[in-house]
């Protein structure tokens, strides 16, 4: 998993709760990378979840809540930090499909080495979409708070409805996903 994802989290953390608490839960999570990213960097992506367990432990927030408030985040980093991906896109829907064709292609360029999930889309309607998220890692969490701070983005409201399924070592996740008026 790319550092820019550790540095971010980091930066969340710190900002939501406090840098001590940030230095906390590096210093309980007994890192290999001793949780020193750069944002180029390629890290295990297990030691997220340990971060995540930590801080769950220190707030007695739920760890998948913490993921998802986590997704939002990264998605409102996003559009700061690569406004060029939103341009010219009309509303949530219409970025998500976007991702495997536009923006996980940049991306890869950026970074060669990244893995990265996989988005195949389906419109089901004018304000309707099945998306399904595919991954070696288990961030569906992480998929539908970016979904969700992609919509806040838009300005948008957006229903998501969730099925969870892994097999071996592949998460998948279906997202049905419906515009409110």
């Amino acid at each position: 998993m790319k550092g820019i994802v550790f540095s971010e989290f980091n930066e969340m953390v710190e900002e939501m709760f406090s840098p001590a608490l940030a230095d906390k839960i590096i210093m309980r999570s007994d890192l290999a990378s001793g949780g020193a990213y750069t944002t180029v960097g390629t890290y295990d992506h297990r030691e997220l979840l340990t971060l995540v367990a930590c801080l769950s432990e220190e707030t007695g927030i739920a760890a998948s809540n913490l993921v998802k408030t986590f997704g939002r985040h990264l998605a409102a980093r996003f559009t700061a930090l690569y406004p060029a991906f939103f341009q010219g896109i009309g509303g949530t829907l219409d970025f998500l499909e976007t991702i495997e064709q536009h923006v996980h292609v940049e991306v890869r360029k950026l970074y060669p080495d990244a893995e990265l999930p996989t988005f195949s889309t389906e419109r089901t309607g004018a304000d309707s979409m099945t998306m399904v998220y595919r991954s070696r890692r288990p961030f569906a969490d992480l998929a539908e708070g970016l979904i969700e701070g992609c919509a806040s983005h838009f300005a948008e409201r957006i229903a998501i409805e969730r099925s969870d399924s892994a097999a071996g070592e592949l998460h998948s996740t279906r997202f049905t996903l419906s515009r409110i008026d």
